[in-house]
Protein backbone atom coordinates (compact mmCIF):
# COMPACT_ATOMS: atom_id res chain seq x y z
CA UNK A 1 0.00 0.00 0.00
CA UNK A 2 1.74 3.45 -1.40
CA UNK A 3 2.48 5.95 1.79
CA UNK A 4 0.26 9.15 1.13
CA UNK A 5 2.40 12.35 1.09
CA UNK A 6 1.71 15.36 3.62
CA UNK A 7 1.76 18.35 0.96
CA UNK A 8 1.72 21.29 3.71
CA UNK A 9 5.36 20.08 4.16
CA UNK A 10 8.48 17.92 3.33
CA UNK A 11 8.81 14.73 5.02
CA UNK A 12 11.61 15.48 7.48
CA UNK A 13 14.69 13.26 7.68
CA UNK A 14 16.72 11.74 10.48
CA UNK A 15 18.26 15.04 12.06
CA UNK A 16 14.76 16.53 11.72
CA UNK A 17 12.84 13.73 13.68
CA UNK A 18 16.05 13.53 16.28
CA UNK A 19 14.74 17.40 16.61
CA UNK A 20 11.13 17.21 16.59
CA UNK A 21 12.03 14.39 19.59
CA UNK A 22 13.77 16.44 21.58
CA UNK A 23 11.48 19.05 21.33
CA UNK A 24 8.62 17.36 22.30
CA UNK A 25 10.02 15.70 25.30
CA UNK A 26 11.40 19.12 26.16
CA UNK A 27 7.80 20.04 26.04
CA UNK A 28 6.62 17.80 28.28
CA UNK A 29 9.16 18.06 30.63
CA UNK A 30 8.34 21.71 30.64
CA UNK A 31 4.47 21.38 31.33
CA UNK A 32 5.14 18.58 33.85
CA UNK A 33 7.17 21.27 36.06
CA UNK A 34 4.37 23.90 35.82
CA UNK A 35 1.93 21.40 36.68
CA UNK A 36 4.66 20.40 39.43
CA UNK A 37 4.72 23.88 40.61
CA UNK A 38 1.08 24.56 40.51
CA UNK A 39 0.22 21.78 42.26
CA UNK A 40 2.66 22.45 45.29
CA UNK A 41 1.30 25.74 45.50
CA UNK A 42 -2.48 24.54 45.67
CA UNK A 43 -1.16 21.79 48.34
CA UNK A 44 0.77 24.71 50.67
CA UNK A 45 -2.66 26.41 50.77
CA UNK A 46 -4.82 23.33 51.48
CA UNK A 47 -6.71 23.26 48.42
CA UNK A 48 -5.92 19.32 47.49
CA UNK A 49 -7.57 18.38 51.24
CA UNK A 50 -9.64 15.58 51.05
CA UNK A 51 -12.23 17.28 52.99
CA UNK A 52 -12.46 19.99 49.95
CA UNK A 53 -13.22 17.59 47.81
CA UNK A 54 -15.19 14.87 49.30
CA UNK A 55 -18.44 17.11 49.49
CA UNK A 56 -18.53 16.75 45.95
CA UNK A 57 -18.66 13.40 45.74
CA UNK A 58 -22.10 12.74 47.97
CA UNK A 59 -25.83 12.57 47.08
CA UNK A 60 -26.75 16.21 48.53
CA UNK A 61 -24.20 17.99 46.09
CA UNK A 62 -25.69 15.92 42.70
CA UNK A 63 -29.00 15.53 43.42
CA UNK A 64 -29.45 19.36 44.38
CA UNK A 65 -27.17 21.05 42.71
CA UNK A 66 -25.13 19.33 39.31
CA UNK A 67 -27.35 17.24 38.25
CA UNK A 68 -30.27 19.95 38.42
CA UNK A 69 -27.85 22.41 36.75
CA UNK A 70 -26.59 19.77 34.20
CA UNK A 71 -30.45 18.98 33.48
CA UNK A 72 -31.06 23.03 32.62
CA UNK A 73 -28.21 23.32 30.68
CA UNK A 74 -28.51 20.09 28.38
CA UNK A 75 -32.89 21.03 28.12
CA UNK A 76 -31.56 24.93 26.81
CA UNK A 77 -29.16 23.20 24.49
CA UNK A 78 -30.94 20.62 22.87
CA UNK A 79 -33.12 23.51 21.91
CA UNK A 80 -30.89 25.83 20.82
CA UNK A 81 -29.38 23.46 18.77
CA UNK A 82 -32.75 22.32 17.36
CA UNK A 83 -33.67 25.93 16.68
CA UNK A 84 -30.28 26.60 15.55
CA UNK A 85 -30.59 24.17 12.66
CA UNK A 86 -34.23 24.92 11.41
CA UNK A 87 -33.13 28.91 11.62
CA UNK A 88 -29.68 27.66 9.85
CA UNK A 89 -31.50 26.15 6.95
CA UNK A 90 -34.28 28.63 6.26
CA UNK A 91 -31.97 31.79 6.22
CA UNK A 92 -28.79 29.84 4.37
CA UNK A 93 -31.31 28.96 1.69
CA UNK A 94 -32.51 31.98 1.43
CA UNK A 95 -29.12 33.47 0.97
CA UNK A 96 -29.60 31.05 -2.24
CA UNK A 97 -32.01 31.61 -3.32
CA UNK A 98 -32.74 32.92 -7.28
CA UNK A 99 -34.89 35.81 -5.96
CA UNK A 100 -32.83 38.83 -5.03
CA UNK A 101 -35.14 40.33 -2.36
CA UNK A 102 -35.23 37.08 -0.35
CA UNK A 103 -31.40 36.66 -0.64
CA UNK A 104 -30.94 40.01 0.44
CA UNK A 105 -33.33 40.25 3.47
CA UNK A 106 -31.40 36.59 4.44
CA UNK A 107 -27.95 38.03 4.23
CA UNK A 108 -29.09 41.52 6.82
CA UNK A 109 -30.33 39.30 8.92
CA UNK A 110 -27.94 36.66 9.20
CA UNK A 111 -25.21 39.42 9.08
CA UNK A 112 -26.59 41.18 11.80
CA UNK A 113 -27.15 38.53 14.86
CA UNK A 114 -23.97 36.86 13.78
CA UNK A 115 -22.18 40.54 14.76
CA UNK A 116 -24.20 40.70 17.81
CA UNK A 117 -22.81 39.35 21.15
CA UNK A 118 -24.44 36.08 22.44
CA UNK A 119 -24.64 38.19 25.93
CA UNK A 120 -25.98 41.00 24.83
CA UNK A 121 -28.68 39.02 22.81
CA UNK A 122 -29.80 37.18 26.11
CA UNK A 123 -29.97 40.32 28.25
CA UNK A 124 -31.94 41.48 25.22
CA UNK A 125 -34.54 39.26 25.56
CA UNK A 126 -34.38 38.09 29.30
CA UNK A 127 -35.54 42.00 29.61
CA UNK A 128 -37.71 42.22 26.53
CA UNK A 129 -39.86 38.84 26.99
CA UNK A 130 -40.46 39.75 30.97
CA UNK A 131 -41.14 43.33 30.63
CA UNK A 132 -44.06 41.80 27.77
CA UNK A 133 -45.30 39.39 29.94
CA UNK A 134 -45.17 36.61 27.25
CA UNK A 135 -44.08 33.71 29.47
CA UNK A 136 -44.22 33.23 33.21
CA UNK A 137 -41.26 35.04 34.93
CA UNK A 138 -40.03 31.80 35.82
CA UNK A 139 -39.39 30.84 32.89
CA UNK A 140 -37.85 33.78 31.18
CA UNK A 141 -34.25 33.00 31.75
CA UNK A 142 -34.23 30.00 29.85
CA UNK A 143 -36.21 31.26 26.70
CA UNK A 144 -33.75 34.21 26.85
CA UNK A 145 -30.86 31.85 26.76
CA UNK A 146 -32.43 29.34 24.21
CA UNK A 147 -33.12 33.23 21.78
CA UNK A 148 -30.06 34.38 22.08
CA UNK A 149 -28.21 30.92 21.14
CA UNK A 150 -30.35 30.48 18.41
CA UNK A 151 -30.18 33.97 16.95
CA UNK A 152 -26.31 33.78 16.64
CA UNK A 153 -25.45 30.04 16.49
CA UNK A 154 -28.52 30.09 13.46
CA UNK A 155 -26.64 32.94 11.72
CA UNK A 156 -23.34 31.02 11.84
CA UNK A 157 -24.89 27.90 10.88
CA UNK A 158 -26.81 29.61 7.41
CA UNK A 159 -23.33 31.12 6.80
CA UNK A 160 -22.15 27.65 6.74
CA UNK A 161 -24.28 26.25 4.77
CA UNK A 162 -23.61 28.92 1.77
CA UNK A 163 -20.42 28.51 2.04
CA UNK A 164 -20.56 24.21 2.04
CA UNK A 165 -23.10 24.92 -1.13
CA UNK A 166 -20.98 27.00 -3.13
CA UNK A 167 -17.32 24.66 -2.26
CA UNK A 168 -19.74 22.12 -4.32
CA UNK A 169 -17.92 21.43 -7.94
CA UNK A 170 -20.07 23.33 -10.21
CA UNK A 171 -20.94 19.86 -11.87
CA UNK A 172 -23.31 19.16 -9.31
CA UNK A 173 -26.27 21.67 -9.95
CA UNK A 174 -25.12 20.84 -13.60
CA UNK A 175 -26.29 17.79 -13.61
CA UNK A 176 -29.31 18.23 -11.78
CA UNK A 177 -30.49 20.82 -14.60
CA UNK A 178 -29.62 17.99 -17.43
CA UNK A 179 -32.39 15.54 -15.61
CA UNK A 180 -34.94 18.53 -15.33
CA UNK A 181 -34.76 19.99 -11.47
CA UNK A 182 -34.86 23.21 -10.85
CA UNK A 183 -32.12 25.19 -9.51
CA UNK A 184 -34.28 25.48 -6.17
CA UNK A 185 -34.61 21.50 -6.38
CA UNK A 186 -31.15 20.76 -7.58
CA UNK A 187 -30.15 22.76 -4.21
CA UNK A 188 -32.39 20.95 -1.95
CA UNK A 189 -31.90 17.74 -3.17
CA UNK A 190 -28.79 17.54 -4.40
CA UNK A 191 -26.75 20.33 -3.65
CA UNK A 192 -27.80 20.74 0.45
CA UNK A 193 -27.18 16.88 1.22
CA UNK A 194 -23.72 16.63 0.17
CA UNK A 195 -23.31 20.05 1.74
CA UNK A 196 -24.63 19.07 5.17
CA UNK A 197 -22.18 15.90 4.84
CA UNK A 198 -19.22 17.76 4.34
CA UNK A 199 -19.50 20.14 7.29
CA UNK A 200 -20.33 18.09 9.84
CA UNK A 201 -17.35 18.47 11.70
CA UNK A 202 -17.96 22.37 11.63
CA UNK A 203 -21.84 21.87 12.52
CA UNK A 204 -20.47 19.61 15.53
CA UNK A 205 -18.02 22.04 16.52
CA UNK A 206 -20.86 24.75 16.57
CA UNK A 207 -23.20 22.36 18.99
CA UNK A 208 -20.15 22.54 21.48
CA UNK A 209 -19.95 25.76 20.83
CA UNK A 210 -24.20 26.44 21.99
CA UNK A 211 -23.53 24.10 25.12
CA UNK A 212 -20.83 26.30 26.51
CA UNK A 213 -22.25 29.18 25.69
CA UNK A 214 -25.26 28.58 27.88
CA UNK A 215 -23.44 28.81 30.82
CA UNK A 216 -23.37 32.73 29.66
CA UNK A 217 -27.13 32.24 31.46
CA UNK A 218 -25.66 32.48 34.91
CA UNK A 219 -25.53 36.53 34.39
CA UNK A 220 -29.77 36.16 33.77
CA UNK A 221 -30.44 34.04 36.73
CA UNK A 222 -30.54 30.92 34.74
CA UNK A 223 -30.08 28.23 36.80
CA UNK A 224 -27.30 25.58 34.60
CA UNK A 225 -24.69 23.71 35.45
CA UNK A 226 -22.05 26.61 36.37
CA UNK A 227 -24.52 28.45 38.54
CA UNK A 228 -25.60 25.77 40.29
CA UNK A 229 -22.12 24.89 40.54
CA UNK A 230 -20.99 28.27 41.92
CA UNK A 231 -23.99 28.25 44.53
CA UNK A 232 -22.74 24.55 45.80
CA UNK A 233 -18.44 25.83 46.21
CA UNK A 234 -19.65 29.09 47.69
CA UNK A 235 -21.75 27.38 49.92
CA UNK A 236 -19.73 24.79 50.71
CA UNK A 237 -16.18 27.01 50.76
CA UNK A 238 -14.44 24.95 48.34
CA UNK A 239 -15.35 27.13 45.04
CA UNK A 240 -12.38 25.85 42.94
CA UNK A 241 -12.93 22.13 42.98
CA UNK A 242 -16.56 22.86 41.89
CA UNK A 243 -15.71 24.55 38.90
CA UNK A 244 -13.33 22.17 38.19
CA UNK A 245 -15.78 19.17 38.73
CA UNK A 246 -18.02 21.31 36.56
CA UNK A 247 -15.21 21.47 34.24
CA UNK A 248 -14.65 18.18 33.97
CA UNK A 249 -18.39 17.44 32.99
CA UNK A 250 -18.30 19.88 30.32
CA UNK A 251 -15.35 18.01 28.92
CA UNK A 252 -16.93 14.82 29.12
CA UNK A 253 -19.97 16.19 26.88
CA UNK A 254 -18.20 17.82 24.43
CA UNK A 255 -16.41 14.60 23.93
CA UNK A 256 -19.32 12.56 23.67
CA UNK A 257 -20.26 15.16 21.05
CA UNK A 258 -17.33 14.80 18.95
CA UNK A 259 -17.47 10.45 19.28
CA UNK A 260 -21.21 10.68 18.15
CA UNK A 261 -19.96 13.12 14.96
CA UNK A 262 -17.16 10.94 14.37
CA UNK A 263 -19.35 7.93 13.74
CA UNK A 264 -22.18 9.75 12.23
CA UNK A 265 -19.81 10.90 9.74
CA UNK A 266 -18.14 7.35 8.92
CA UNK A 267 -21.76 6.25 8.97
CA UNK A 268 -22.88 8.36 6.37
CA UNK A 269 -19.59 7.72 4.55
CA UNK A 270 -20.54 4.26 4.41
CA UNK A 271 -24.36 5.11 3.08
CA UNK A 272 -23.03 7.36 0.22
CA UNK A 273 -20.09 4.65 -0.80
CA UNK A 274 -22.39 2.00 -0.23
CA UNK A 275 -25.63 3.91 -2.69
CA UNK A 276 -22.73 4.39 -4.98
CA UNK A 277 -21.61 0.95 -5.07
CA UNK A 278 -25.27 -0.65 -5.63
CA UNK A 279 -26.11 2.17 -8.27
CA UNK A 280 -22.93 0.94 -10.25
CA UNK A 281 -23.52 -2.64 -9.81
CA UNK A 282 -26.21 -3.06 -12.93
CA UNK A 283 -24.39 -0.86 -15.27
CA UNK A 284 -21.26 -2.26 -14.93
CA UNK A 285 -22.79 -5.44 -15.45
CA UNK A 286 -24.59 -4.32 -18.52
CA UNK A 287 -21.11 -3.37 -19.66
CA UNK A 288 -19.72 -6.68 -18.99
CA UNK A 289 -22.08 -8.15 -20.94
CA UNK A 290 -21.50 -5.99 -23.99
CA UNK A 291 -18.94 -7.79 -26.54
Amino acid sequence: MAKTQNVLFDVQGPRGRRISAALNVLGVLLAAGLAWIVLGALAEQGQLDADRWTPLFTARAWENFLLPGLWDTLRAALLAVLLSVVFGLVFGLGRLSQAAPVRWVSTVVVEFFRAVPVLVMMIFFYLGIGQAGLVEPANVPFWAVVLGLMFYNGSVIAELIRSGVHQLPKGQREAGLVIGLTPSRSLRMIELPQALTAMLPSLVSQFVVILKDTALGYIITYPELLASGRRLGSGDGNILQTLFVVALVFVLINYLLTVLAAWLSRFLSFRTSGGAKVAEGPLAAEEKALP
